[in-house]
């Protein structure tokens, strides 16, 4: 065609040649789909002085748009005027043509996503056909020339995108905030009063804290989360989805309590206490095991002082056996076990008291790893984002009451520094949570980069920290990155910049909507990488701030030795993963959860670590000398797990039951660690309704 064309242009004028390009532009389409760019605004990179960017789309093969000579990558997009499902583009090239180019589309004209590429081509007519893209702006991104030398650049003839205007793009109402239908001890059933929506919805998801348990029609009002536990409070709430995909925020969330079982019955009590391994700063016990009339979930370790009983510790599952670490040396504990079963049934302690002295001195051995936890703080918020400053105090994030706090660790004095301004929570995980500083470039920029929900969304800010003043600078604040969906859970929310300062990585969670983590025009399920200022860095592989997808709920980020970046997500209800995050890498989720799932699929990359939800749920990680730490909420430790080379190795647990849930890890100038509870409130958004500390740790 592109030879017949041409051979008119020679014969006839350019408002019948126009004529029949459109002619044949609609002949050619395969697909009923019409001409969107035609005489739409156009925007490039560069244009040679013949050759302007509108003659691009034009409808006239007799004119051209030609970019500067000699440079790569250079680009064009047309402006359609609305979002459009775009399905074909056309490129009918001069001889300056591409041989390795990109097709993106943009919301925004700034976030891309690519819906083709090749390092093929062949200039004349490309009819790409079969595209599948959705976006107001179209974008052609040249990044190798057909003619390589310096006197030429990139030439179009004409522009062609076709596709279809429009599309549901509403999300439906909240659901009505649900209430009990029933209850046994494993299930709860709620019903809700219906989402509205303006096509109409599709199916409802039922969520117990962040946790999807079930989908029910559209039509259908009622649902049943099952597999619970007896005698525990769970939070239930309900999403609406349409027809199209688009998924509303979160209904309210009824707190409901599983009645107990009919078992009443405790377990018999441990027996034969008593010790295996005894360091300055742990006790490693064991004894006989408990039986139970339906089964012994666990055990609990108690510090006896004055006949007041303290837990310390617990075993991992229902092992018979306990390591209690983080004690100071040279002190005598005085221990008792109970054994409790699922219906929450607890045994008698054992007898007698088995008292043990932890050795003395104050190092800690590499085969120790962990060994002291000191307190040196407590706040009543959920402590989130933590970060050192240079003078060894400490900034830190309260999620709820949206303020950043100044603690310093040697006397435990601490100030709020400010509120952070537009944050609003989300009766969930959502507020303030991602703080960070450039290693590079804080001690003369004083800049905090800061991660938090707002009315909209989430995104991420900077504003400036006046040292002198102690104080958050709020009239400095600069929007950096907007757009990414929130809900009341799944806000990732973890931020953490390159070892040289020269990215800004974040890990954002899905919004509970599982398809936007495989959609790269999307930041929702993602890892995230922006310059300092908020731009696009030029080699990020989908030309948006994507740089890593298929991510659930993203908490966790940290670099090793090398500078690669490793990664820690929530999965739903069967494990939690620690990933190695390559550039464009493709994670799995919904597909794949940890190993289970779809995983064999084809591009999906496997996790280099698993861990059991009940076990994990982990939030924070940090490396330090390259072992990997990785604080664990519901299941209520702490791993530490070696990086060799590009596995995890000896894989520890520390702190089983001691201190709680733990949230967050970083590192202490003085090559220990600062470790955040999050115990209490952190899954209802209410400010100052919790009970946590933060402790330096010492680790070998």
């Amino acid at each position: 065609m592109s030879g017949r064309v041409r051979g008119l242009v020679l014969l006839a004028s350019s408002a019948v040649v126009a004529a029949l390009l459109t002619t044949a532009f609609a002949n050619a389409a395969p697909q009923a789909d019409p001409l969107l760019s035609q005489g739409k605004p156009v925007t490039v990179s560069s244009s040679g002085a013949c050759c302007p960017a509108a003659d691009a789309v034009d409808g006239n093969s007799a004119t051209r748009w030609a970019s500067a000579a000699g440079s790569d990558p250079q680009w064009i997009y047309v402006d359609l005027g609305a979002v459009a499902h775009v399905s074909r583009v056309r490129l009918q090239w001069d001889l300056s043509c591409a041989t390795a180019y990109e097709i993106d589309t943009s919301n925004d004209h700034a976030t891309w996503t690519k819906i083709f590429s090749t390092t093929a081509g062949k200039g004349g007519v490309e009819d790409l056909t079969t595209l599948d893209g959705t976006g107001r702006f179209v974008r052609m991104f040249g990044t190798k020339r057909c003619r390589a030398d310096a006197t030429h650049g990139y030439s179009l003839q004409e522009f062609g995108v076709f596709g279809t205007i429009g599309g549901d793009t509403q999300p439906p109402t909240p659901p009505g905030t649900p209430t009990l239908v029933s209850d046994t001890s494993n299930s709860i059933t709620v019903q809700w009063t219906a989402a509205t929506d303006n096509v109409g919805v599709a199916s409802y998801d039922v969520f117990h804290d962040g946790q999807l348990c079930q989908t029910v029609s559209g039509t259908t009002l009622t649902g049943t989360c099952a597999n619970l536990n007896p005698n525990t409070q769970y939070g239930m709430f309900i999403n609406a989805v349409d027809a199209a995909g688009n998924i509303s925020q979160a209904s309210g969330t009824l707190l409901v309590t599983t009645p107990p079982s009919d078992d009443h019955t405790p377990p018999t009590v441990p027996t034969n206490v008593h010790t295996t391994a005894v360091t300055n700063t742990s006790i490693s016990l064991a004894w006989t095991a408990s039986t139970d009339n339906v089964g012994v979930v666990g055990y609990d370790v108690f510090n006896v002082v004055n006949g007041v009983s303290t837990k310390i510790g617990a075993s991992n599952g229902n092992k018979a056996s306990a390591v209690v670490d983080g004690l100071t040396p040279s002190t005598t504990f005085h221990l008792d076990v109970t054994a409790f079963d699922a219906n929450a049934n607890q045994s008698a302690a054992s007898t007698p008291i088995l008292n043990v002295t932890t050795a003395s001195g104050t190092g800690c051995t590499p085969s120790q790893g962990v060994c002291t936890a000191t307190k040196v703080g407590t706040d009543d918020d959920v402590v989130w984002g933590l970060v050192t400053l240079p003078d060894g105090t400490i900034l830190f994030n309260d999620r709820d009451a949206h303020d950043i706090v100044h603690l310093d660790p040697k006397t435990g004095a601490k100030k709020s520094i400010g509120t952070v301004p537009n944050v609003q929570s989300t009766d969930g995980e959502g507020g303030l949570t991602g703080l960070e500083i450039n290693p590079a470039s804080f001690a003369s920029d004083h800049w905090l980069y800061i991660m938090h929900t707002s009315p909209t969304d989430n995104r991420i800010v900077r504003i400036k920290y006046d040292p002198t003043a102690d104080s958050l600078q709020t009239s400095t604040e600069q929007i950096l990155l907007t757009g990414i969906q929130r809900n009341k859970f799944h806000n990732g929310g973890r931020l953490r910049f390159s070892p040289d300062g020269k990215f800004l990585f974040a890990g954002t969670g899905d919004a509970e909507n599982g398809p936007l983590a495989q959609n790269t025009s999307s930041p929702n399920g993602k890892v995230l990488r922006i310059n300092p200022d908020g731009s696009i860095p030029p080699d990020n592989p989908f030309h948006n701030a994507v740089w890593s997808f298929g991510h659930r709920n993203v908490q966790g980020l940290a670099f090793d030795s090398q500078g690669r970046l490793w990664e820690q997500e929530f999965g739903n209800s069967v494990m939690d993963e620690t990933n190695l995050i390559v550039k464009g890498g493709n994670y799995g989720w919904p597909s794949c959860e940890g190993t289970s799932g779809t995983c064999g699929t084809a591009g999906f990359i496997a996790p280099k670590h698993t861990y059991p939800v009940a076990q994990g749920s982990c939030s924070g990680i940090t490396i330090i000398r390259d072992f990997l730490y990785v604080a664990c909420e519901r299941g209520t430790r702490l791993y530490r797990e070696q990086v060799s080379g590009s596995s995890l190795t000896n894989v520890q647990q520390f702190f089983v039951g001691t201190f709680g849930r733990l949230r967050t890890v970083e590192p202490a100038p003085d090559g220990g660690m600062w470790m955040a509870t999050s115990n209490g409130g952190d899954k209802d958004s209410t400010p100052h309704n919790s009970n946590n500390t933060i402790f330096h740790v010492t680790v070998s």
